[in-house]
């Protein structure tokens, strides 16, 4: 009790700090608007009756990942109501993506009667945690409420762990509230368990990153985009990208054209704020245009930013070869997920930082479905070597989709633990 006051007061000394950082307009981004109330809990009733399924992903990566997981719940369910809740503008706008699906609302900021409020607008039947997103008084009033809380697709990596070690004694105040945890590997499960959850609590299903389904509609909009660039013309991407890496990857592309004058790149900013500044960038060195302007892609541009959000699949399969970003900036990131590419089947590139998915890096590099790369230098001569041996790319890209075959099921395995199948 007096741990969670204390935090609830220094919470309230840097709210005003995270909020104005929330709710701030940033250019390309999208921004929470009117819709500001629903962080303390004053949320628009739901369109239909009943408790609904309540699942928290706090953002683009883990609302992608919770996709697969809402669409089975819905085959199972239809008549089932999934409240999803983000707390950024980004994971709202990816949101949108599932449509009648799910119905959005932001998620309540930390606080009792914040949460309150929002536990008693819904009543919730259960709540779904994608990956590790903790709070305290969030999960301490689910608790008193007696709605079941799950951590699912949960994953802590060594560094996670290490910095919940640090807090060890609030992180202690979330265990009576989680029903259980369902991990992705091994690991997840004894970082957790060295925290002081009960071994019961505790399962095994694998990452449901890995039942990832590619959609007719994006496998239909990737060959029209392959289509507007030329079927024979070599085409790379570079998805997710950071700051400072932009700089590396149009470093890249530049070598690359010394050898290949016609490959063309799309390059992918992680964050929607980013796109016209990594647009004007590119601009000041190549003939460059955005999706948002163009429908055709002229012989003459080099290079293409994808400033869109949503379109990460198709983007990637209208390309011959995938760098995943994030890689190459030492520990600062720790990567991004190689999934999307090699459900694909995509000959991929990394940088060397890859803590983040090291279990699922460490696989597809095993499996040679991946190649790490150090620097631009490297990036262009793997690019000059895959895009000009098309039985190469063929080989990789089969062995990543394999890697994706074979590990699938985690998905069914959830669904049963939650008891939703």
């Amino acid at each position: 009790m007096i741990i969670r006051a204390l935090y609830t007061v220094l919470l309230a000394l840097v709210a005003p700090f995270l909020l104005y950082s929330l709710f701030r307009k940033k250019e390309g981004k999208p921004h929470v608007g009117c819709r500001w109330k629903e962080h303390f809990g004053y949320s628009p009733k739901l369109s239909s009756n009943g408790q609904p399924i309540w699942i928290h992903a706090v953002s683009v990566g883990e609302t992608i990942a919770a996709t697969p997981l809402i669409k089975q719940i819905k085959q199972n369910h239809p008549e089932l109501t999934i409240l999803l809740t983000t707390t950024t503008p980004t994971g709202a706008k990816q949101a949108e993506a599932l449509g009648d699906l799910v119905e959005h609302r932001y998620m309540p900021i930390d606080f009792s009667f914040a949460v309150n409020s929002f536990i008693k607008r819904f009543t919730p039947s259960q709540l779904l945690i994608i990956e590790t997103e903790l709070w305290p008084n969030t999960l301490h009033q689910v608790h008193k409420t007696g709605i079941p809380a799950t951590l699912v697709n949960a994953r802590l990596s060594d560094k996670s762990f290490k910095g919940y070690r640090r807090i060890s004694p609030l992180f202690k105040q979330c265990i009576p509230a989680l029903t259980q945890v369902l991990c992705q590997y091994d690991s997840d499960v004894n970082n957790f368990a060295k925290l002081g959850i009960q071994k019961e609590k505790l399962e095994i299903t694998g990452s449901i990153k890995f039942d990832i389904k590619v959609s007719k509609e994006s496998q239909k909009d990737a060959t029209t985009l392959r289509s507007n660039i030329g079927e024979q013309r070599p085409v790379w991407i570079a998805a997710s990208t950071h700051q400072g890496e932009d700089e590396i990857v149009l470093s890249a592309h530049k070598l690359l054209l010394q050898d290949i004058p016609n490959a063309l790149l799309i390059l992918v900013p992680r964050h929607p704020e980013r796109f016209s500044h990594v647009e004007q960038l590119s601009a000041s060195m190549f003939k460059t245009v955005a999706r948002t302007d163009v429908e055709n892609i002229k012989p003459s541009v080099q290079v293409y930013i994808g400033n869109t959000m949503g379109e990460m699949m198709t983007l990637i399969g209208a390309s011959d070869v995938c760098f995943m970003g994030g890689s190459l900036l030492g520990k600062k990131v720790g990567g991004h997920n190689l999934l999307e590419p090699a459900a694909l089947k995509k000959p991929m590139l990394t940088g060397p930082s890859n803590y983040n998915f090291k279990e699922i890096s460490s696989s597809l590099i095993n499996a040679k479905a991946c190649v790490v790369v150090e620097n631009d230098r490297d990036i262009s001569c793997s690019l000059r070597e895959l895009l000009m041996d098309s039985h190469k790319r063929q080989t990789i890209g089969k062995n990543a989709g394999e890697i994706v075959e074979s590990s699938k099921g985690a998905l069914s395995r959830t669904i049963t633990y939650v008891g939703l199948n």
